[in-house]
């Protein structure tokens, strides 16, 4: 069974909803949730903030953090997903941000660098992952690894 349906039976079941805030997969986790029918008692909505202006602009994401610790890193992740949830008001967020190639990658941050943010109002964990495939295999394994780590973080949110 896809991620994105597990993801979305295990909200459906605690009557809980999720948000998120992409960056590198441009609305594709947005695009995997809103292609189950019925996702709309569990899916709220998206932030995609590709640019540094659209990160500040939307979700409240620091200048300052942006240009020391650039855009992929765990700060950003973490300030796109409180971001987020200050925005849309769900339960849980997802928020992601990296490099998914060809180019753009920095000896510090090869392609393949993704930063994913998951949590709640009360607690947001970030993981750094790196994957050595195309663009859109990237993407994929950014969502789908996005979207089961914030099914590990629901089920020990008790």
């Amino acid at each position: 069974e896809p991620m994105e349906k597990v993801t979305g039976k295990l909200l459906l079941a605690r009557n809980k909803t999720m948000c998120t805030a992409e960056s590198c997969t441009g609305g594709y986790i947005a695009h995997l949730l809103t292609s189950i029918p019925g996702s709309s008692s569990f899916y709220d909505g998206s932030v995609v903030s590709y640019s540094y202006k659209a990160k500040e602009d939307l979700l409240g994401v620091s200048r300052e953090i942006l240009e020391s610790k650039g855009a992929v890193s765990e700060e950003v992740v973490i300030q796109m997903a409180k971001g987020a949830l200050a925005s849309i008001q769900s339960d849980y967020v997802i928020a992601v941000s990296g490099i998914m190639g060809p180019d753009g990658g920095l000896p510090d941050k090869p392609v393949g660098t993704v930063w994913i943010a998951v949590g709640n109002k009360n607690k947001i964990e970030a993981q750094k992952l790196h994957f050595r495939f195309d663009r859109q295999r990237n993407t994929q394994l950014t969502a789908t690894n996005a979207l089961n780590m914030l099914r590990k973080f629901i089920l020990t949110d008790i």
